[in-house]
């Protein structure tokens, strides 16, 4: 495989990368929750807080974390939160329909598919240390393996955290079949973005619940799931998050002088393999060579540990700009983060086009934005989603601001117009699906970033942009909830003609998503949350 051409095929020529006699068998569908089979478990408690507003904390500072407070804080990650029961039209008339059943949670997926798998190492009160898996079906822990792995970790990621100031960590991954047996070799664009909301979904929860945590990237491969006795084959870990009650800055490192060099084999030959067996329900699993081949050319067995993220990629090119708009001084919406998750929602044909007004846009942007600082082994403490990402938008019968097409310039909180005019037409006629009428929604937001995704770290690094691309998204739908909205996250769609409304091939970036944003009224269906 050329790997350059497929990335470049998988973002602006996906039938590339299809087969074309791909067949995707519904009645042999994998779950979309992995489940281990004879390895101790323990339950987790159902009574989770259900307001998470920022004046009311769920911890007490200072308090000791313990396995209720954890429980609650990987439910709002990642745990089955609704049960929906819809009807699928199957004909124009809709005198035929399909009944959906569908499992939800507090973040969006492709195809509802989830193909992330959550597991944890942790030290707390009332439980045995070691790394579990997050049982979602069942919002359980399973041991995977006991004992101390401080070590094993800092290692594995170059010391760059101090694992003894903290109450343990996350690990994200994905299971590739869990979504290629619909998408094919198009899951891998899928899966970062995926990673990448979950995360978000994290960072914001943590936050609630009197966490604080890093986002590395940068770690052994190998090491980190032979921890979790994963088959690299079918399942690689995407990203590592360690959690602590203290300030990151005590426990979170990016002096190169602590780092060490190691190879994952070395480190392997420490832990014996663990023999786990899983349940995915589906009987044929088919090979995913592509899938494979790309995340093992973006795994590392060896590191220096010197890619660094200093500055922006190159020098970008301005282009000329039709006007510029100042954008409402807004503060932060105060919200309940628990109702915003309940009430996010991917509206699809359901959008209206209601009212928005100028200073809606404004705290939208803002606070996406302005929040979007997080620790991580990229750039630091004070990282930055913006330094990498902008947020380009569409606008139509927004009051106050003339429609058109603009970048949004969070440094000033002003919109540069980069051409005029209605552009639901052209955005309609460059989805490849039919799935939301554009015409209906006032603002149609892409977040983007350079086409070349971050140079220093190879195939590693388009990973890394597609999960910094999710979870600014994650903001951006949090966001909208809190303001009465909805948005709905969009792959399906030609990225060559969104590029040039904002004069992007220009600056050398690519729209990476697209998010349509605005009122909508949901279509009729039976839904219920899975809480006490």
């Amino acid at each position: 495989m050329d790997l350059q051409e497929f990335l470049h095929n998988l973002h602006f020529d996906v039938d590339k990368v299809r087969p074309p006699d791909w067949h995707v068998d519904w009645a042999d569908a994998p779950l979309p929750y992995k489940l281990y089979r004879g390895l101790p478990a323990f339950p987790l408690s159902a009574e989770v807080p259900l307001t998470l507003a920022p004046d009311a904390p769920v911890a007490v500072p200072g308090a000791e974390a313990d396995l209720g407070r954890i429980g609650h804080f990987l439910w709002y990650m990642y745990g089955l939160s609704q049960f929906s029961h819809s009807a699928l039209a199957l004909s124009a008339e809709g005198s035929d329909a399909l009944p959906v059943y569908t499992p939800r949670r507090f973040v969006p997926s492709g195809g509802a598919l989830y193909p992330s798998e959550l597991y944890t190492y942790l030290k707390i009160r009332g439980l045995p240390q070691g790394v579990y898996h997050y049982d979602a079906a069942h919002h359980r822990l399973v041991l995977l393996r006991e004992g101390d792995f401080d070590s094993y970790l800092e290692r594995a990621l170059g010391r760059g955290c101090d694992l003894s100031a903290c109450l343990g960590a996350l690990l994200v991954s994905t299971m590739y079949w869990k979504n290629f047996y619909k998408y094919s070799n198009f899951a891998a664009r899928l899966q970062g973005l995926d990673a990448g909301v979950l995360l978000g979904q994290a960072l914001s929860v943590a936050e609630r619940f009197g966490f604080t945590c890093a986002v590395h990237y940068q770690f052994l491969d190998l090491a980190v799931n032979h921890l979790l006795g994963l088959d690299w084959r079918e399942e690689t870990v995407f990203a590592v998050v360690p959690l602590s009650q203290q300030p990151v800055d005590v426990w979170f490192t990016s002096d190169r002088k602590r780092r060490e060099s190691v190879t994952a084999s070395d480190l392997c030959d420490s832990l014996p393999p663990l023999p786990h067996r899983h349940f995915v329900r589906s009987r044929t699993v088919k090979d995913c060579p592509t899938l494979v081949e790309l995340n093992q050319a973006a795994a590392w067995d060896a590191v220096a540990w010197t890619r660094w993220v200093r500055e922006k990629e190159g020098k970008e090119l301005v282009p000329s700009v039709a006007a510029t708009f100042s954008l409402p001084a807004t503060g932060a919406p105060v919200h309940d983060l628990a109702a915003a998750c309940r009430a996010r929602h991917s509206p699809g044909t359901d959008f209206i086009l209601g009212r928005v007004d100028a200073a809606q846009l404004a705290a939208l942007l803002h606070e996406t934005m302005a929040t979007s600082g997080y620790a991580n082994d990229l750039d630091g403490v004070q990282g930055q989603l913006a330094s990498r990402l902008s947020l380009c938008c569409c606008l139509y019968g927004v009051d106050g601001i003339p429609d058109g097409a603009y970048v949004y310039e969070p440094a000033h909180h002003e919109l540069l117009c980069m051409s005029r005019g209605d552009h639901r037409h052209r955005l309609q006629q460059a989805m490849t699906l039919p799935t939301v009428n554009l015409f209906q929604v006032p603002v149609c937001l892409h977040v983007a970033g350079h086409r070349h995704h971050l140079r220093p770290f190879g195939a590693r690094g388009y990973r890394i942009q597609q999960m910094e691309a999710g979870m600014l998204v994650q903001r951006l739908l949090l966001a909208a909830c809190s303001l009465g909205m909805g948005g709905h996250p969009l792959l399906g769609f030609e990225a060559i003609p969104c590029d040039q409304l904002y004069c992007l091939p220009e600056q050398g970036k690519t729209s990476l998503i697209q998010v349509p944003i605005g009122p909508y009224r949901p279509h009729p269906r039976l839904q219920a949350g899975l809480h006490t």
